[in-house]
């Protein structure tokens, strides 16, 4: 059965291996500076741009979204990538919300590094014509990356914006890192998500 939807909704995917207070801000910023009504976090599945034996397990990264975001009222998850057990490309995915949600804007949000690659992403243009993107840019500055917008609108139909969003620049990565090295993350994620990691004894090797 269709669900049916109308009006703005920001599309946040990622592996979210674990998911941080820089996703959250990235998040929230979109919401509001572009006025959505909800922004729907999309924890991938298999991801054509990452070894699938490298990151946590989708059910376990579902679980640490659901649990950062569970105060916010505008934020939700979807699990459709996360359940489905081939390769997930975003067209495909935006396709699938497209027939969900009905008489809805998408807006999809992405980061510099993604934009960077977008080139090499399965069918971009198709992509563009499916949802506005929104690129947010990793820590304090903007420089250069209006000059990669201009040239993406250039190749592809697209609707492209510069997210103005805090910059945070802890990463997934950095937090892994520093829990193998018996380094405190507090302040870089929510609590509950923390909780969960050390009770699930995540990232230790």
């Amino acid at each position: 059965m269709k669900e049916q939807k109308t009006g703005r909704i920001g599309i946040m995917g990622g592996t979210f291996d674990p998911i941080h207070y820089g996703h959250l801000l990235i998040a929230q910023d979109a919401a509001e500076e572009f006025e959505l009504d909800q922004v729907i976090f999309l924890p991938t599945g298999k991801s054509p741009h990452k070894a699938a034996d490298k990151v946590t397990a989708p059910a376990v990264r579902c679980d640490m979204v659901r649990l950062a975001i569970k105060n916010n009222p505008k934020f939700s998850i979807s699990t459709i990538e996360a359940e489905n057990t081939e390769i997930n490309y975003t067209y495909l995915t935006l396709q699938k919300l497209r027939q969900m949600y009905q008489n809805t804007h998408f807006y999809f949000i992405m980061g510099e590094d993604s934009l960077d690659d977008f080139g090499n992403w399965k069918n971009p243009a198709g992509i563009c014509k499916m949802a506005s993107l929104l690129v947010a840019v990793r820590g304090d500055s903007a420089q250069g990356i209006w000059a990669k917008i201009e040239q993406a609108k250039q190749r592809y139909p697209a609707d492209m914006h510069l997210l103005h969003a805090p910059a945070f620049s802890v990463s997934s990565r950095d937090i892994r890192r520093r829990i193998r090295n018996g380094k405190n993350i507090r302040y870089m994620l929510h609590e509950e998500v923390e909780s969960y990691i050390r009770k699930h004894s995540l990232y230790m090797e």
